[in-house]
This record gives structure tokens, C-alpha cells and sequence, in this order.
């Protein structure tokens, strides 16, 4: 695990899309230390290329709009809004 000063607006998996796009591998999810830190588990080799990755990081933080892909799955599944909640147990 390797220390970085905290983004501002910190997305953790846009952070790992970045990473992984400058080619640094991942093992798990940014932690939060609470102390205006993160650490990312990479490896040693590739600390000086993740600094300003990390560095210039400004994520997203309004959550996406999963309207879209929950209609995409309704029209696949041939139900209507109302349907899916009939089955889900809803009224």
C-alpha cells in the first residue's frame, strides 16, 4: 500500500480507470485513512507514475443516472415499470 495526498473530489473507481489506463495495476479499492490521505495498493515500481495520476484526479461525485440502464434491462426483459415492481413485491 502506497500513501497519496487525498483528491479533492475523490471517485475511487474513476481513480482505478485512470490508474489502470496508465497501465498501474490495482489490487483493491483507494482506503481512506481520514487524514487527508489515501492509500492504493500498487506496486513500489509504480508509485512515481500513479503520483500525478492521483494528483490531477477530479471525480466525478453526482452519482450517475441509472434511469437509462434500468430501462434497457426492462425493455430486454419485455416489463413495463409497473410490472417489475409487481414482482419485486411492490404496490
Amino acid at each position: 500500500m502506497i500513501t497519496f495526498d487525498k483528491p479533492k473530489n475523490l471517485n475511487g473507481a474513476e481513480l482505478i480507470s485512470e490508474l489502470k489506463i496508465a497501465g498501474i495495476e490495482v489490487k483493491d479499492a483507494p482506503v481512506d485513512t481520514g487524514h487527508n490521505k489515501i492509500c492504493l495498493d500498487i506496486a513500489a515500481k509504480d508509485e512515481a507514475k500513479a503520483t500525478p495520476i492521483v494528483a490531477a484526479h477530479n471525480g466525478t461525485i453526482i452519482a450517475p443516472d441509472k434511469s437509462a440502464a434500468r430501462q434497457a434491462i426492462l425493455d430486454r426483459l419485455g416489463l413495463t415499470a409497473e410490472e417489475a415492481q409487481l414482482l419485486l413485491g411492490g404496490n
